[in-house]
């Protein structure tokens, strides 16, 4: 068993880098009241525009991938059928459907018994 120590096991390190992020933070937005920024477009000079411009862009993001998820998402066995219908036996059959898909159920029901 691998008992190496990483970074971020300790709570310690977690908790300062925490704090880091939150500083940082901070520090970005003081520095956001205080610098004058050459806007092009009115809604540019709103305190934090950035930073609540940036968090509705990985919302829309998060919320985006979600509904891909649905388009894209395969069974959990989609490779498994397209590979197995690679085999000879199969393939001579190619023309009768039925059969290929009961050799495919079995050889399913032999994978599930092992």
């Amino acid at each position: 068993m691998n008992n190496k120590k990483y970074l971020f096991d300790n709570p310690k390190n977690v908790k300062l880098l925490v704090r880091a992020l939150y500083g940082s933070c901070i520090v970005l937005f003081t520095m956001d009241l205080i610098i004058h920024r050459h806007t092009y477009h009115p809604w540019e000079s709103f305190v934090g525009f950035y930073a609540i411009y940036g968090f509705l862009a990985c919302v829309v993001l998060v919320l985006l991938a979600r509904e891909l998820r649905k388009v894209v998402m395969r069974n959990e066995d989609y490779y498994d059928i397209k590979d197995m219908s690679v085999d000879n036996d199969i393939t001579k059959d190619k023309n009768n459907d039925q059969v290929i898909e009961e050799k495919i159920e079995k050889r399913l029901d032999e994978r599930r018994k092992s």
